[in-house]
C-alpha cells in the first residue's frame, strides 16, 4: 500500500475509534494480533476491549491529529485529545474532571491493517489532571 493509504488507516483510529466511538471498526483496521511495544502483543479482540474501556472512561473524547509522517509500512502520528472523565480509568472511578492528553504513535500497516504499535502518551500529565496516581 502507499503512505497515503497507510496514513489513512491510522487516522481511522483516531476519527472512527476514538473520536466517534466505531469500535466496530478495530475489527477492520487491525490484524489479528497486534504487536505492542517491544516483545509484547495482544490478539485484536483485547485491543478492542481497551477502546472501549477508553469510550467509557472519556465518552466525549475528541482526537485532533496534528502531524502524521510516513515512510514505507510505517506511520508516526503526533495527536491530543479533550475529554471528560466519567468512568472507570485504570481503577478509578470517573472525576468529572475535564482534561487533555497528548502523545505520538508510531503504527506499522502491512495489508491495509495496523500490525504493529508503539506509543508515548504522557500519562504523568494525564495523572495530574485527574488528581490520581497511574501505576
Amino acid at each position: 500500500m502507499s503512505v497515503a493509504a497507510n496514513k489513512a488507516v491510522c487516522r481511522r483510529h483516531y476519527e472512527e475509534v476514538l473520536t466517534q466511538k466505531r469500535l466496530d471498526v478495530v475489527e477492520e483496521i487491525y490484524a489479528e494480533q497486534i504487536a505492542h511495544g517491544e516483545g509484547q502483543s495482544m490478539p485484536r479482540a483485547q485491543f478492542g476491549m481497551l477502546a472501549r474501556a477508553t469510550a467509557t472512561a472519556f465518552p466525549d473524547l475528541q482526537v485532533t491529529v496534528h502531524e502524521q509522517i510516513g515512510e514505507g509500512d510505517f506511520v508516526v502520528t503526533r495527536w491530543s485529545a479533550t475529554g471528560t472523565h466519567l468512568g472507570d480509568f485504570m481503577g478509578h472511578a470517573g472525576t468529572g474532571r475535564r482534561v487533555q492528553i497528548t502523545a505520538i504513535h508510531i503504527h506499522e500497516v502491512k495489508g491495509g491493517r495496523i500490525c504493529h504499535l508503539w506509543e508515548q502518551i504522557d500519562l504523568l500529565g494525564l495523572s495530574k489532571q485527574l488528581g490520581i496516581a497511574i501505576p
